[in-house]
């Protein structure tokens, strides 16, 4: 089983990190204070790990980017562009400002004609991004209760990674829809503001998108 280095020490990265030791995947967390995940690690049921971003860079086959999306960038930089060359990194950023939201809309920092992973993409060219897990909240990233397994809309330019992605997305209980290229990005990112839409308005979090097709 493949080595999974998770850049991320909050609640994203520790359910994702979780969920990959559930699958039997063995994973180090990373943070930049690799202290703070000694918790994590020591009640870990599986090869769990802790390291700096670029320790776990470096020892990955596979990264997941699970930092805020205004740090993501600095997150590449302290992994090193050279540790992420040639592996699948699956980027679960959104590009989410500091502003509070607009009657419920999250404010980004993007415009609507770029995506976050296009400017991470950009930044690290030999790396091969696939977005993943940036519509849904934490609590149902991994093992999600629905009648029906909800619908993840990814994106990439590199379709081995993007075939990576879905196997393990299909272990994780989810339906994989691939939307192409890393310009679908932009609308993929988007449906984080539309996710957290009924949170704000209604306090309802606990739902998923549905990709549907007549019979």
């Amino acid at each position: 089983m493949k080595k999974v280095a998770v850049l991320g020490s909050g609640q994203v990265g520790e359910v994702l990190g979780n969920g990959f030791l559930q699958h039997g995947y063995a994973v180090m967390r990373a943070s930049r204070e690799p202290a703070k995940l000694a918790g994590w690690k020591s009640a870990a049921k599986g090869e769990a790990h802790t390291g700096t971003f670029a320790d776990a860079a470096k020892w990955g086959d596979i990264i997941v980017l699970a930092v805020k999306g205004a740090a993501a960038e600095a997150a590449l930089d302290q992994a090193g562009l050279a540790n992420l060359a040639n592996k699948t990194v699956i980027d679960a950023t959104n590009p989410i400002a500091d502003a509070p939201p607009q009657n419920g809309v999250i404010v980004y920092f993007t415009n609507a004609n770029e995506s976050l992973m296009e400017r991470l993409q950009k930044k690290a060219p030999q790396a091969k991004f696939v977005k993943a897990f940036n519509s849904v909240g934490s609590g149902f990233m991994v093992n999600p209760k629905f009648p029906t397994p909800p619908s993840m809309f990814i994106c990439g330019n590199d379709a081995g990674a993007k075939t990576e992605t879905t196997e393990i997305l299909g272990k994780f209980g989810w339906e994989t829809i691939d939307m192409g290229p890393m310009e679908a990005a932009r609308p993929i990112e988007a449906l984080c503001q539309l996710w957290c839409l009924p949170g704000f308005l209604r306090n309802d979090w606990a739902h998923a998108f549905k990709y549907m097709k007549p019979a």
